[in-house]
């Protein structure tokens, strides 16, 4: 089995040990290799929770990008190993794991299209202020867009849990803390193993059909019928199939 290239930097950390305070300076990231981690703020003596960081998960990227110092304070939740990057190490990591790399440019693009919505929401409230009181019906159409059911799912055998499809594409995963972005089928409840990755697979309705597509960095597999599935390559659905997910095993219905 190869070494971890990173082994050398794996810290580990007990039950509530703090990994960093908010306010505090720092020039590392970290990524959790085993355990979990909370992330929080103290807002007016209260804690406000921001996420977990679990296997896979990175946090703390701002310091090394930005030089700023931590906007919050990083504890964890049970026994821990995290990988600890600086500077120094921060591009052969980003070269070795493209799945972080990935992640990391989602969380930044996000944070610029949040940034870009509250200038547009200064200047339309500017606008709306600096013209005269006039009636308005912005919010009554918000349901026009909804797309009617159309009876695909995935439903769990165990549970009978049950989770619609959209009928041009569904993304699976789980909810990723890292950049706020949650699936529209989270299977976090039932991925008891953390066997799913956060972008997992796709089902969508292509020229070809429907069809499951794994996404690139999935690292447990997707299976139709028991066969294994290649990052990347369509591979057809159709109604009763086995579907599998790391090791959560669904099955596909229209």
């Amino acid at each position: 089995m190869a070494k971890n290239p990173f082994q050398n930097f794996v810290v580990r950390f007990q039950s509530g040990d703090k990994v960093f305070d908010e306010g505090e300076s720092g020039a590392t990231m970290f990524i959790v290799q085993a355990g979990a981690v909370r992330l929080f703020r103290d807002i007016e003596e209260q804690r406000r929770d921001l996420g977990v960081m679990e296997k896979g998960d990175f946090f703390g990227e701002m310091s090394i990008l930005e030089g700023l110092p931590r906007t919050h304070s990083a504890e964890a939740m049970e026994d821990a190993e995290l990988i600890e990057i600086n500077s120094a190490t921060f591009d052969k990591m980003i070269k070795g794991n493209i799945e972080i790399a990935i992640r990391m440019l989602r969380k930044l693009s996000i944070r610029l299209r949040e940034a870009e919505r509250r200038l547009e929401s200064l200047d339309v409230t500017a606008n709306t202020l600096a013209r005269a009181p006039v009636a308005t019906t912005v919010g009554e159409d918000k349901n026009e867009d909804v797309e009617p059911s159309t009876g695909m799912r995935l439903e769990a055998d165990e549970n009978g849990v049950v989770f619609p499809l959209d009928p041009e594409e569904t993304m699976i995963g789980r909810y990723d803390p890292v950049t706020e972005l949650s699936p529209d089928v989270d299977l976090t409840e039932l991925d008891l193993k953390r066997s799913v990755s956060r972008r997992h697979a796709r089902i969508v309705d292509s020229d070809d059909g429907l069809v499951v597509i794994e996404e690139v960095g999935a690292l447990n597999g997707t299976f139709v019928n028991g066969t294994r599935l290649a990052a990347g390559e369509p591979h057809p659905v159709e109604d009763g199939d086995r579907v599998g997910f790391g090791m959560v095993k669904l099955v596909f219905r229209t």
